[in-house]
């Protein structure tokens, strides 16, 4: 038995040196490392070269990642050749497909993954061995791309995941991904949420029913008034919505064409409908029976189809038919993902619990109180009302009459280029801060309800006129906004009754006020005075 066979396989090679001995496809190898060879070194040597014996036998040993400096490294077989970036990226996606067969990971995360390594990192890195990347080259191959802050940091995370994956078989090695840092995101980074209001959407929820049809009106209206996401939408089945406690299950999603058993932040919600939604739901199920029935349909289970009864394929499916009618409206664009935002506005603006709010919309409660509620500062309280007759509105028909003849008065002719990027909202109800359209008999045209007509108009004309008292009489003046405030007074209960069957707590001071019927009064004096008055004249001068 020879000097080898005692030593394992590895013997000294001079004062600084270690030689290993081992076969590869009948070819004997000798390679060194520069180890002094003292009894320590000597015994991690022969586990080294017992642990390189078994991955020959694997069929998993790549001789430059032990033996990186060795002279015939290029002449060496391609089976124990230096891995490649390239086939790296290949065995890191592969484990991601593996991942998605047993619905450990998103669909439309391993999509995005391939993508951003076949587009982006392979051209450059691909023909690498996988150990010789260092960080400055992949510094400099992000850097030669313009991204943006979102789109650099999605390039950087996917580098740094199949990185991370390839390293994992080197744990005494240093990965160098893992020092690229991605890009700061501050607010202003951020897209700015910009919620329709009420007046917008009540125009355009009935030009999307005017020019699309009810199918994919209700499609969109219910998005206004329940704050789903997209893809939680198009994924819901008749068996989610509850009839009798009106009441509706989001449990499922569907990206990019594929169903998912779980929300995008996987987990389950129940909404409590509003009776606007439910009105909405309920006449989308007759609009799904009847196109169904007409196209021969059997089994569809999905809440809201496409105009010949079939499923909506994907969330950008819509999107034309959204961008095209906005455009006539000379609305200013928005997404279709605002209509989320809207709804999450709106019901804050309602001082609804914004507990129940973050749990019925799947949003974090820091995100409800820090983004939406920062919006509803600049809210009138004619808004207020607006919002809650919507959602209490049941009768779409007599709704959606007022708006389309709305659209014909105000008429619907595509901005012109010489516009400015943020038009004055079309159809929008008039603000007291805001101008106001005038008809025929001189008095603001009104949209929607009651609470747009020109009463509230001239309401907040004498609101704004009262707080210049200056705090006398229950009322103060609050220098942080443009409005008064008003605080609890005495009110007797017939008065307080038909105004609290009807108005959320924000509202409820606004009612209970002692002055509501004084400005009622003067409201009626105003209206009789300007009648016997020549119209040239404003409300605002003659009072």
């Amino acid at each position: 038995m020879g000097r080898n066979s005692i030593m394992g396989g590895i013997r000294p090679k001079g004062p600084r040196r270690i030689q290993f001995d081992f076969v590869i496809d009948d070819t004997r190898f000798r390679p060194t490392l520069p180890w002094v060879p003292t009894p320590s070194n000597l015994e991690q040597a022969q586990k080294l070269n017992a642990r390189i014996k078994a991955q020959v036998e694997a069929s998993t040993f790549v001789f430059s990642d032990v033996f990186p400096k060795f002279k015939g490294l290029r002449k060496l077989p391609g089976s124990v050749s230096a891995k490649s970036c390239g086939e790296v990226f290949d065995d890191f996606l592969r484990h991601e497909q593996a991942r998605v067969a047993r619905d450990d990971l998103a669909p439309v995360t391993l999509k995005s993954h391939r993508q951003i390594l076949d587009q982006v990192w392979r051209p450059a890195l691909g023909r690498l061995p996988f150990q010789a990347v260092p960080y400055s080259m992949m510094v400099k191959v992000a850097d030669s791309h313009c991204w943006n802050k979102k789109t650099y940091n999605n390039a950087i995370s996917a580098l740094r995941r199949a990185f991370a994956f390839g390293y994992l078989d080197y744990p005494d090695r240093i990965d160098p991904a893992t020092r690229l840092r991605s890009a700061k995101m501050g607010k202003k980074d951020r897209p700015r949420i910009d919620p329709f209001s009420i007046q917008d959407a009540e125009v355009f929820i009935a030009a999307l029913h005017q020019d699309w049809g009810e199918a994919h009106g209700n499609y969109e209206e219910f998005r206004f008034f329940t704050g789903l996401r997209p893809s939680e939408e198009i994924a819901l089945t008749v068996s989610d919505y509850d009839p009798v406690n009106h009441v509706l299950s989001v449990t499922k999603a569907r990206v990019d064409g594929i169903d998912k058993d779980c929300t995008k932040t996987g987990e389950d919600r129940r909404i409590q409908l509003c009776p606007r939604a439910v009105a909405v739901l309920e006449r989308q199920l007759h609009v799904r029976t009847r196109l169904m029935e007409e196209r021969g349909i059997q089994h569809e289970p999905h809440l809201f189809v496409t105009d010949d009864g079939g499923q909506i394929p994907d969330v950008k499916y819509p999107y034309p038919r959204w961008e095209r009618t906005l455009k006539r409206l000379r609305i200013r664009y928005r997404r279709p993902y605002v209509a989320r935002h809207t709804s999450v506005s709106w019901n804050l603006m309602m001082s609804r619990n914004p507990l129940l709010i973050a749990k019925e919309h799947g949003h974090r409660i820091l995100t409800m109180l820090t983004v939406y509620a920062a919006w509803t500062e600049g809210a009138v309280e004619a808004d207020f009302w607006a919002i809650h007759d919507a959602m209490y509105r049941t009768d779409l028909d007599t709704l959606r009459r007022r708006s389309v003849t709305h659209l014909a008065a105000i008429g619907t002719t595509p901005a012109t280029d010489h516009e400015t990027s943020e038009p004055e909202p079309m159809g929008a109800r008039p603000r007291a801060s805001s101008q106001q359209g005038v008809g025929a008999q001189g008095e603001a045209e009104g949209f929607g309800t009651e609470y747009g007509t020109p009463e509230i108009a001239d309401l907040l004309k004498c609101l704004t006129a009262l707080k210049k008292l200056g705090g006398a009489d229950g009322t103060r003046s609050d220098p942080r906004r443009d409005r008064p405030v008003w605080t609890s007074a005495n009110i007797s209960e017939e008065e307080r009754a038909p105004h609290e069957s009807r108005i959320y707590p924000f509202s409820l001071t606004f009612a209970r006020t002692r002055f509501w019927r004084d400005i009622r009064r003067s409201l009626e004096n105003i209206r009789r005075a300007s009648a016997a008055k020549p119209q040239g004249r404003s409300v605002g001068e003659e009072r």
